[in-house]
């Protein structure tokens, strides 16, 4: 039997619980990790044994989740060039 770490539907249910981590704490943080843990899985899944080595698969996991992050980011976040600016003060 295989190690634990190893198995697709490990990261498959790390997947779904940062996506509901996200959904508790809206910071598009956890979904990046959960998009990485979920592309992990489907590599898993479809026979990418990452040498059975512990490191290539977290390091497979780490960039997965760094590219989800910032295409979240471009995505999601605020656009270039837009910048909130307050012309008047509350107490006037």
């Amino acid at each position: 039997m295989d190690l634990l770490w190893a198995q697709w539907w490990v990261w498959g249910v790390a997947a779904v619980a940062l996506a509901v981590g996200e959904v508790l704490l809206p910071s598009y943080v956890l979904l990046g990790f959960g998009i990485g843990a979920g592309v992990v899985a489907l590599l898993l899944l479809v026979g990418v044994s990452f040498g059975g080595s512990l490191p290539a698969l977290l390091l497979a996991f780490a960039l997965m989740s760094l590219i989800a992050w910032l295409g979240l980011r471009r995505w999601l976040g605020v656009m270039h060039g837009q910048v909130k600016t307050f012309d008047h003060d509350i107490n006037d």
